[in-house]
């Protein structure tokens, strides 16, 4: 028989109980593109019909490590975030806006691997 969530918290420890929930915000902080999209309740035809590209470049562009910083924005701003890019040093991070000025990509690029 299956357990209620709740009732499985409530027999943890405070410091397992934290820990816990450490972990998920953690997990919900980082997140592959694949993941964001589906947690953004979108589908990859979906994406490419806002995008103007074809289904199979969704799905290439989300298993790619390295693609051009206008291809990634275009790519959030298609399901409705703004993309920010920081750098992180021990004593804080600093917003870099450089990339904030880019020309949107055009449909050719967005259909290239980046």
């Amino acid at each position: 028989m299956a357990k209620n969530i709740k009732d499985l918290q409530a027999q943890m420890s405070p410091e397992s109980r934290a820990r816990s929930e450490a972990t998920a915000e953690r997990l919900i902080r980082e997140m592959a593109l694949d993941e964001l999209r589906a947690a953004r309740a979108l589908t990859q035809a979906h994406l490419s019909t806002i995008l103007g590209v074809q289904q199979s470049a969704i799905s290439k562009l989300e298993r790619r490590a390295d693609m051009y910083v206008s291809t990634l924005r275009h790519f959030i701003e298609a399901m409705g975030g703004q993309l920010e890019i920081r750098a992180v040093f021990p004593d804080g991070d600093v917003r870099i806006t450089q990339f904030q000025t880019l020309a949107a990509p055009t449909a050719e690029r967005e259909s290239r691997p980046s």
